[in-house]
């Protein structure tokens, strides 16, 4: 499990959706935020957005050690 909190904006549909953004080589992940936005209509706050994101990249070697 992640040492760092989850913001409470984060559930892990947002996480795993960052997971298949990254896997689809779509973008750049640093400008992921905008795509949670559009994929997310809780997510409407660009702050929110950002939270989220930089969890999911604080914590990505920790939920997939294996990459």
């Amino acid at each position: 499990m992640p040492t760092e909190e989850m913001p409470e904006c984060c559930t892990e549909d947002h996480l795993e959706y960052l997971d298949d953004l990254r896997e689809s080589g779509k973008t750049n992940m640093y400008g992921a935020s905008l795509y949670l936005q559009n994929e997310f209509s809780e997510l409407k706050k660009k702050e929110d957005s950002k939270a989220v994101l930089m969890y999911w990249m604080h914590t990505f070697t920790e939920r997939h050690p294996q990459n």
